[in-house]
Parts: structure tokens; sequence; C-alpha cells
């Protein structure tokens, strides 16, 4: 099992959580459009702490593929954590955005709501280097952060259906 956490806000939180063995250290990073949001300065401030043993990784909500080469170049993520809604960023935009950006790990998020839902992380197979099944709520601009569970059952079709790992998430707990 890997331990992923996000919204990590200062250096000293990601060295402590390097220092816990946390595998995955998230940073939302954008223009402030969501709340929570830190900027690429701050970001870069917040990676430079995370410990060799653990992976950074830059959580950007925005669909703004201009932001978001932005963001790749200045702070060359270990990881890219894609949260946009999939309406708004589509599959063929990631695509287009690993061609122009060279080689770039890509988690995208996948919104878990019905059986479209499988036909949407299809879209991504092969393109993404791993999906995030997580909760969303229709209209929502992001995919996530609601704090509340999922089918299951939809993740289970979706592991199935894919060939790159999956990570669930969605209103999960310690249990």
């Amino acid at each position: 099992m890997l331990v992923q956490i996000y919204e990590t806000s200062t250096p000293e939180e990601a060295s402590a959580l390097g220092e816990l063995g946390v595998d995955y250290i998230g940073i939302l990073v954008g223009d402030g459009s969501f709340p929570r949001e830190r900027t690429i300065d701050n970001a870069r401030a917040i990676f430079s702490a995370i410990q060799t043993k653990s992976k950074g990784l830059a959580l950007l909500l925005s669909s703004d593929v201009r932001f978001i080469e932005h963001a790749i170049s200045e702070l060359k993520p270990v990881i890219l954590h894609l949260g946009a809604s999939t309406d708004l960023l589509t599959a063929s935009a990631v695509k287009d955005l690993k061609k122009r950006c060279g080689h770039l790990v890509v988690m995208r998020s996948i919104p878990v709501v019905d059986d479209e839902s499988i036909a949407i992380a299809k879209t991504y197979d092969g393109i993404a280097d791993m999906l995030l099944l997580d909760s969303h709520q229709p209209g929502d601009r992001q995919i996530g952060a609601l704090g509340v569970t999922h089918s299951w059952d939809i993740d289970r079709k979706i592991v199935e259906s894919v060939k790159i790992p999956v990570i669930i998430a969605g209103g999960l707990g310690p249990e």
C-alpha cells in the first residue's frame, strides 16, 4: 500500500511527511482560483523540502493548459496530478500536453458517478500513467475534495477495464 497526502502547505510539513515515510506528498498548485492553492513560487519551496524517498506531486485543478505548462516548466514535478473536470480538460488535451512537455508522469482524476465513469477512464488508458478515482459533484470544475465515498463497484469495473495503475480515493478513512 502507498500513502499519499495532499495539500502540504509548508516546507516543514513536507520534510516531516518525508520523515514519516509518506510515499506521495501532494501540493495543490494554482493561481488562486480554488481555495488553499499554493503559488508556483511557494510550491517550489515546498518541493525542495521533500526527501528523496518520497515523491512530490503537483495537483492542479485548473483546466488552463497554458497555466499547466507553466507550472510543469517551473516546478518539474515528479508526478503531475490533473484534477480538473474531464469535460474541461479532455484526454486529447492531456495527450497533447504530454507530447509538448517531454517525459511527464501524469496521474489523472476520474469522476466516479455512474457507469459513464468507466468509459471516461478508458479514454485515459495509455495517455495517463495512473488514474485516481474520486467522487464528483456534477457541475464542479474539479474532481474530488468532497469527503464522500462513491461506488466501489464502479471502481472495480474501472480497475478491470484499464491497463494502468489505479488509486482509489473519495471519503476514505482509516478503517
